[in-house]
């Protein structure tokens, strides 16, 4: 036990170490769409850019959860980036606007980050063909609405999705973020479409991208359901897919090493990543 703990310790310096310093960017230079006269935040992109020697051409787009209300921008951001870094793999920190019952202000961010990776390619030594997206909780179901809704230049090629929000129908979506993203001021019948059209285990197809689910059996605030069923789905529609159910760990714990199966969930990862 003291060599694993030895071992892990010797991990996560290695990975601080091998962290390039993140620059700050406005995602929108022209004024953010979508608003409607409401006035949002301001979204911004971080981007970590791995060792010249290092890169793989690949990139990830990362989507920090908060029930679509704030974002948990560390745990489920920026400490992401040593561990994607140390693979050759380029991060992009995604600061969304909050949607305030408009689900096309997130979504259009989302796509933004997403074109400005693929128009910065060269420069950032990004294979266009290799841009992913990854969420957690709030931040998961971005992502796989994104993954689900979008095709061509909008899309991702692949999602990682952490104790994702994935359904809006009311006997399984986590109310808070249903609430925020959809907006609370419909009637039955609009608010019935609007819950079937943003629930991303309805909209999986056959050209949805490969995807990697993982979450905890013990998840009180986002319920198993949402993850598993979006999995079942991938699979019905010959998607590959790989899904992780841990033990324990509850829910909200992105890049904490507190979290009980931290190091095993960043190996499954890791195999998953290495495996395409």
């Amino acid at each position: 036990m003291k060599k694993i703990k030895i071992l892990m310790v010797l991990l996560s310096m290695a990975l601080t170490a091998s962290a390039q310093k993140g620059t700050t960017y406005n995602l929108w230079a022209n004024g953010a769409p979508n608003t409607n006269g409401v006035a949002t935040d301001t979204a911004k992109v971080t981007v970590y850019l791995p060792d010249k020697k290092k890169a793989t051409g690949r990139a990830v787009v990362i989507c920090p959860g908060g029930g679509y209300g704030f974002l948990a921008i560390d745990h489920e951001g920026h400490d992401w980036a040593p561990f994607f870094n140390s693979q050759g793999i380029a991060v992009v920190v995604l600061k969304y606007r909050m949607p305030h019952g408009n689900p096309t202000i997130p979504m259009s961010d989302a796509k933004e980050a997403l074109h400005m990776v693929r128009r910065n390619a060269k420069k950032w030594h990004v294979d266009p063909k290799q841009v992913g997206i990854m969420g957690f909780s709030a931040g998961g179901h971005l992502a796989s609405i994104i993954s689900t809704l979008t095709t061509g230049e909008d899309a991702p090629n692949f999602q990682i999705l952490m104790y994702p929000v994935i359904t809006m129908q009311p006997d399984h979506t986590h109310r808070g973020s249903h609430d925020n993203f959809l907006g609370t001021d419909h009637s039955k019948r609009q608010l019935k479409r609007l819950e079937q059209q943003y629930s991303s285990e309805l909209q999986v197809t056959r050209v949805t991208p490969r995807a990697f689910v993982a979450l905890s059996d013990d998840d009180d605030l986002v319920m198993p359901t949402n993850g598993v069923s979006f999995y079942t789905e991938c699979l019905r529609h010959d998607v590959p897919a790989s899904l992780y159910v841990y033990p324990g760990g509850g829910h909200g714990w992105g890049y904490r090493e507190s979290f009980e199966h931290h190091y095993e969930m960043v190996f499954n990862l890791k195999g998953w990543l290495q495996s395409f």
